[in-house]
C-alpha cells in the first residue's frame, strides 16, 4: 500500500469515527430538559422546558408538565410561547402550603402548551417554554417533572423514567431540578476558618524573589522547548523537501 492510499484510508477512518462520535452526542442531548438545572432551596427561579425534536418526519405539536404533588410549588406563572396555546391545571393540595398570606390548600400541578398549525416544531428544531417557579421547597433536594412530548402523527414519547443513583440513564429521562442549600446555611470551609498565616516583610520579599526566580526559569524553559520544536519542524521540513526532489528526479529518469 502506498502512502497516498494509506493516507486516504485514514482520513476515512477519522472521518467515520468523527461522524459516530456527533451522532452519539446528538442522541445523548436530544431530551426534554429543565434549565438551569440547579436553584436554590426557597428562592424563586424562571426556568425553561427545553423540548428538541427527535423525529425526521413529524412535528412536535403539544408538550405536557407535571408538577410534583408531593412537593407542591406555591407560585407558577408561564411566560407566553408565539404561536402556543397553554392550559394550567391546578390540584387540590393533601397538606396545606404555609406562605405569607395563609395556607395555600391547591396549586398547580399540570402545565400543556399546544401549537398552531404554523407553530408546531420541526425535526432538527427546539422550543423552550418559561416558567417562573417559588417558593421552591426546602424539603427535598430535587424536583422532578413528568412530561409528556406529543407529535403530529399521533406519536408520544414519555418523558417519565426517574434515574437511579449509581444507575445508567434511563432511555427517556424526567427533567429534574436540583435544589441546593442556601449559602448561609452552609457550614463554613476550612479555608474560611482558618486564619491566614502572617508573614513579615522578610518573607515576603523572600517570596517575591523566588516568584521572580520561578518566571524567569519558566520562560527560560518555555524559549528552550520552542527552540527546540522549531529545530525539529525545520528538520522535518527539510526531510520532506528532498524527498520531493527524490519523487521528482525519480519521475524525469
Amino acid at each position: 500500500m502506498n502512502r497516498s492510499s494509506l493516507a486516504r484510508r485514514s482520513a476515512t477512518v477519522l472521518a467515520a469515527a468523527a461522524t459516530a462520535v456527533l451522532a452519539a452526542a446528538g442522541a445523548a442531548s436530544a431530551h426534554v430538559t429543565v434549565n438551569p438545572r440547579e436553584a436554590v432551596q426557597g428562592s424563586y427561579t424562571k426556568v425553561a422546558f427545553r423540548v428538541p425534536n427527535e423525529e425526521d418526519k413529524a412535528s412536535t405539536s403539544k408538550l405536557e408538565v407535571n408538577l410534583p404533588k408531593d412537593h407542591p410549588v406555591a407560585s407558577v406563572s408561564t411566560q407566553p410561547v408565539m404561536g402556543w396555546t397553554v392550559s394550567v391545571e391546578k390540584s387540590k393540595l393533601d397538606k396545606p402550603i404555609k406562605s405569607d398570606d395563609g395556607e395555600i390548600t391547591e396549586a398547580v400541578t399540570k402545565i400543556t402548551w399546544t401549537a398552531n398549525s404554523a407553530s408546531k416544531i420541526a425535526p432538527g428544531q427546539f422550543q423552550e417554554f418559561n416558567v417562573s417557579l417559588g417558593p421552591l421547597p426546602t424539603d427535598t433536594d430535587s424536583l422532578t417533572f413528568k412530561a409528556l412530548q406529543t407529535y403530529d402523527n399521533g406519536d408520544v414519547v414519555r418523558w417519565i423514567d426517574v434515574a437511579q443513583p449509581g444507575g445508567a440513564e434511563p432511555e427517556h429521562p424526567a427533567p429534574v431540578l436540583t435544589l441546593t442549600a442556601k449559602a448561609a446555611d452552609a457550614e463554613p470551609s476550612a479555608a474560611a476558618t482558618t486564619p491566614a498565616p502572617e508573614t513579615s516583610p522578610a518573607d515576603s520579599g523572600d517570596s517575591a524573589g523566588k516568584t521572580e526566580t520561578a518566571a524567569a526559569d519558566s520562560s527560560d524553559s518555555t524559549a528552550r522547548t520552542l527552540g527546540v520544536v522549531g529545530i525539529v519542524v525545520g528538520v522535518i521540513g527539510a526531510g520532506l523537501g528532498v524527498v520531493g526532489l527524490r519523487r521528482r528526479g525519480g519521475s524525469a529518469s
